[in-house]
Formats: C-alpha cells, sequence, structure tokens
C-alpha cells in the first residue's frame, strides 16, 4: 500500500475543522499579556475545578499534605480525617494569619500554630486557644480553618475557589468524567513526583505536552522512533476528541520500535518483556484490565503509544501501555510556571523489574529536560514580539482548543456559559 493512503487509513485527518475550530494564525497576546493574565486569574482559575493529584497521597485517616495555590496566593492543607472525608483548607490560623501546617506532608490528627499555640482538628474544628479567657467572647466556633470546596473524581481530588461553586464537579467534567469514569488507575499507590519552576507561561507548558509534532526534532535520541517512523515521519496523532472545555488525544507509536545496538542497558532489561513502548513502567501483563477501559486506544489500533486526557485547566493525564502519569500545571505569574509531573510504578519484584523502573524514570527524566527547557526558550522568543500570531498545523490541535477553551472562559459571565 502507498505509504501516504496507509497513513491516511491510520491517523485521523482534519483533526481542527472536525472540532469546529478555525484554522488560521493564533494570538501571542495570551501568552505575555500581564492584563490577559489577571482576566485568566479571576475567571478560569477562581471558578474552575483544578486537580491537586491522586487520593493515594492520603491513604489513610490523619494523612495530609500542604502546598500553595500560587495563583491564588493561598496556602492549603489537605487532609483525610478520621471518617475518610478528604477536605482542603485555608493553611491559616485564624488568629493573626500565621500558616498552621509548616510540613509537607504526614500524618496528625491536631495541627497546632506554632505562633501561639492555638490548636485544631484535621476536620478543620478550633480545639484550644491558650489564654481563652483574656479574648473578647471569643466564638470558636467561627474561628475552625476556612475550608476549601473539595469534590473527588475517580480518586482525583479537585477543589475551587469559589465558597458555593457555580457548578459541581460532575457537571464541571461532563462528558469527559463520563468517559474516564471506570479506569483502574495501576500502581497509583506509588509515585515519582517531580516539581519544577520554569520561567514560562502556564499554556507554553501546556502546549508542550499537547502535541507530538516535536518530537523527531526536540527527542531524536530519546523517543524519535518510539512516536515516529518512516510511514508517519512527522508523528501525526491518531485522533482527537472534544467535550466542551475537556479533551483526549490519541498519539501514533511505532509498532517495530527495538532498542538501538547502543543502548546495552535498555536491550537487557526489555528483552523479551512486552511493555508496549520504552515510556512503560510495569509490563503489559499486569495492566490488562486497565487498558481494557473502552477509552483507552478507543480504536485498538496497533499504531498506538498513549492518549493524553486534559481536564481544563491544568491536568493532563497520560494513559500509555504501561500505566498512568500525569502533569499539572500551576500559573504563578504571566511568565512563571509551577510545574508537576507524576509518574507512577509498581513494587518492584525482582532485580529485573526495579532496574526497568530505574530505566524509566531515567529515560523519563531526559525527556522531561528536553521538553522544559525549550519551553523558556519559546517564552523568551513570544515576549521578544517579533510576531504577534502563531502558525499551528493540524497536529497542534489540542493547542488551538486550549486557547480556545481559556478565551471562552475569560469572556463567559457564568461557568455554565464557559463549559456550554
Amino acid at each position: 500500500m502507498n505509504e501516504t493512503l496507509q497513513l491516511e487509513n491510520i491517523c485521523t485527518s482534519n483533526l481542527t475543522r472536525r472540532a469546529g475550530l478555525d484554522t488560521g494564525p493564533v494570538p501571542a497576546e495570551p501568552y505575555r499579556s500581564r492584563e490577559y493574565f489577571e482576566y485568566e486569574r479571576e475567571q478560569i482559575f477562581k471558578r474552575a475545578w483544578l486537580a491537586l493529584g491522586r487520593v493515594e497521597r492520603l491513604p489513610e485517616p490523619g494523612s495530609f499534605f500542604t502546598t500553595t495555590i500560587e495563583i491564588w496566593n493561598a496556602p492549603i492543607v489537605v487532609t483525610r480525617d478520621r471518617d475518610n472525608r478528604i477536605q482542603a483548607f485555608y493553611n491559616v490560623c485564624p488568629h493573626r494569619g500565621n500558616q498552621v501546617v509548616l510540613s509537607g506532608s504526614g500524618n496528625a490528627f491536631r495541627f497546632a500554630c506554632n505562633y501561639h499555640n492555638w490548636t485544631f482538628r484535621n476536620s478543620g474544628e478550633l480545639l484550644g486557644v491558650p489564654d481563652q479567657g483574656n479574648f473578647f467572647d471569643l466564638d470558636k466556633k467561627a474561628c475552625g480553618l476556612v475550608p476549601i470546596s473539595t469534590e473527588v473524581w475517580e480518586g482525583w481530588i479537585f477543589i475551587n475557589h469559589q465558597k458555593t461553586p457555580e457548578v459541581s464537579l460532575e457537571t464541571f467534567l461532563g462528558e469527559f468524567g463520563k468517559r474516564f469514569s471506570g479506569v483502574k488507575w495501576v500502581n497509583a499507590e506509588k509515585s515519582i513526583l517531580l516539581e519544577a519552576h520554569l520561567n514560562a507561561n502556564w499554556k507554553v507548558l501546556a502546549d508542550a505536552f499537547s502535541e507530538t509534532y516535536h518530537i523527531p526534532s526536540i527527542h531524536p535520541a530519546t523517543i524519535g522512533t518510539t512516536f515516529a517512523n518512516a510511514i508517519n515521519p512527522h508523528s501525526r496523532p491518531l485522533d482527537a476528541r472534544f467535550w466542551g472545555s475537556h479533551r483526549q488525544f490519541s498519539t501514533f507509536g511505532n509498532p517495530a520500535y527495538s532498542p538501538p545496538e547502543d543502548a546495552k542497558v535498555e536491550k537487557m532489561v526489555y528483552a523479551g518483556v512486552e511493555t508496549g513502548n520504552v515510556l512503560a513502567a510495569a509490563e503489559m501483563q499486569a495492566v490488562t484490565e486497565y487498558l481494557a477501559h473502552p477509552a483507552i486506544n478507543e480504536k485498538r489500533s496497533d499504531y498506538w503509544a498513549l492518549d493524553i486526557a486534559v481536564a481544563f485547566p491544568g491536568l493532563h493525564i497520560n494513559l500509555s501501555p504501561g500505566g498512568f502519569w500525569s502533569h499539572r500545571f500551576w500559573p504563578i505569574s504571566v511568565n512563571r510556571t509551577r510545574w508537576e509531573a507524576e509518574f507512577h510504578v509498581a513494587e518492584a519484584r525482582t532485580p529485573r523489574e526495579r532496574l526497568q523502573q530505574e530505566l524509566f524514570v531515567a529515560r523519563l527524566g531526559e525527556i522531561l529536560l528536553e521538553d522544559v527547557t525549550n519551553t523558556e526558550r519559546t517564552q523568551i522568543g513570544i515576549e521578544s514580539r517579533a510576531y504577534d500570531t502563531m502558525q499551528l498545523q493540524d497536529g497542534e490541535v489540542q493547542i488551538r482548543h486550549n486557547l480556545h477553551t481559556v478565551d471562552k472562559w475569560v469572556r463567559a459571565v457564568t461557568v455554565k456559559e464557559a463549559i456550554a
């Protein structure tokens, strides 16, 4: 068969037009405008549901972790109480505004502010106030930790800045939530979390993980032949689907990939082990039920490498033959972003599996460095104002959809209007 015809049979064309999106150049201003960033802060990040990570970060009652939501200017603590309820709170003491919990994570049913020793249950209630009698009619019931709207979907913890969110998490996720319901999140109990602060707009970071057109150029020595081959040299995607603010992107994989001759460790680790691709952290036989979910490799394509499921605005879930991992993007300023990448691996049962995982992490670290260092160069170029627009091809449809969605949220009067 002619290679062009074979590629057309494998990869869906006209993704942009099928999504109902314009095909012209896209504006660069949303990546560099401080005014636009402030609109994003108020209209998106203070109204949308934001993903913090997995419930496995809170494995038992008393578990907690802390973080800072920079775009809210807010330190928070997330807890699992005695009734197994997961709840986020502002990590702020009502007495004088000090941060209450200083540890990054741990297990405790009580928190004490180290400034004046006000003490709280991990479910938020104020328990004790030293020298309480010297206050003026102190109402302890009104002085607990301030809760943040918190909901859980499929083991993913989401929070919302609005005291009473305009829509529930279920309504916010809509068809996306239904589509990925029931996924068996393999190896979720054990993860490797990478975090970096980067000099780039959050959308530049998101864009870097939203297309495969760059892979042959940016990653020639790492995964250049994993996501491309002679039939598909530019790594065109298999398909893309959209549901309101959210989306899914299916990437092409080279089924004939084999480690190069000089990759001796990789050849030794992967020889005779069916992992699906070199980004796999586990053998496929261990993730059979997970891969059987209808939303994962929906076409059951032999050329499938992974699916990227995006819950707007900041969660990218990568579903691969070896399991899943995620990216989370936290805006700090118009040209500064905190990026989290979390990878899930099984408990190694043999030295070979441990070596396979070490190779997996080392390879991903190299790939991610190639990606994120390029984002800072991209931001510098955008801020030079050499151009006011960017030219996108069909394989970059996720970027176009994200910009369309961001602008829709910025302009929408209500969340219901934004997600329609």
